[in-house]
């Protein structure tokens, strides 16, 4: 019987769900090849630093970090472009832009400065200095913390896409990310929860409780940010060579239709 349901676990891809204390899932794809998957943030506050010495531990013995992008490199990732694009005033519905402009006076930024950009960069500038403002901070980031810790080690680190493939996604959005604009302004007061409800679970996580996140993407942005990625990131992973991996994405990809771990075990 023990056999039996050894071998049924492996089937499951699957290992015992020990209790973290953050929001983390093992997942073995094979018998050599296990994944201990950490729903992170990208940006955090001074008392979610350092890591919890449990998640230390699974990258000292992990063969490699792996995380959407290395988020330490310091090169920009956007480039001037000489477009000329509409004013953000003509870009949006009365309504919506009576938000943006409420929400540019709320985070303290001249809603004029973003009239030249793409409004998918607008959008991250939005949700960035939202962040600042909740106090969380980039160098306290879960992913950020987990790359210098890996680099003081020499740990190998691998990419799932990079911050050129990133931006590259970004700029297939349609109307150069004007749904991503659209749905930032929408679920703005939802973006803030769900991001304390993020920190609270590298604060004081609490398994038992089960919350989940909100979504706060229409459906045609979803499917670009999260569910197709989610998917391509699992096909990466299935390929990995046997070892012990610490995956380190956004905690939005662990959740809802589509996630990676849905993928990971289908």
């Amino acid at each position: 019987m023990v056999k039996l349901l050894e071998n049924l676990k492996n089937w499951l891809h699957m290992e015992a769900a020990p209790a973290y204390p953050y929001p983390a899932i093992d997942v073995r794809l094979s018998k050599k090849l296990k994944l201990h998957i950490v729903g992170s943030i990208h940006m955090g506050t001074d008392n979610m630093f350092p890591l919890s010495e449990i998640l230390l531990d699974k990258l000292n013995c992990a063969d490699a970090l792996i995380v959407e992008a290395d988020i330490t490199d310091t090169r920009t990732p956007f480039t001037q472009d000489e477009d000329l694009r509409e004013p953000v005033q003509q870009r949006l519905t009365t309504d919506e832009y009576t938000l943006f402009t409420h929400y540019c006076q709320e985070i303290h930024q001249d809603p004029a400065q973003f009239d030249t950009l793409p409004s998918w960069q607008i959008a991250l500038i939005l949700q960035a200095t939202q962040a600042q403002g909740l106090g969380l901070r980039g160098q306290y980031g879960i992913d950020y913390q987990l790359l210098r810790n890996a680099q003081s080690q020499q740990k190998n680190i691998i990419e799932l896409e990079g911050t050129d493939s990133q931006i590259e996604l970004l700029l297939k959005l349609p109307q150069e990310g004007l749904p991503l604009l659209q749905d930032t302004l929408e679920h703005w007061r939802t973006n803030a929860r769900s991001l304390q409800t993020m920190i609270s679970w590298w604060l004081d996580y609490q398994p038992e409780n089960n919350i989940t996140l909100p979504k706060t993407f229409s459906d045609d942005v979803y499917q670009v940010l999260m569910s197709q990625r989610n998917q391509d990131w699992s096909t990466r992973l299935k390929a990995l060579p046997d070892g012990n991996y610490v995956v380190a994405v956004g905690a939005l990809h662990l959740f809802g239709d589509g996630s990676l771990i849905d993928y990971l075990r289908n």
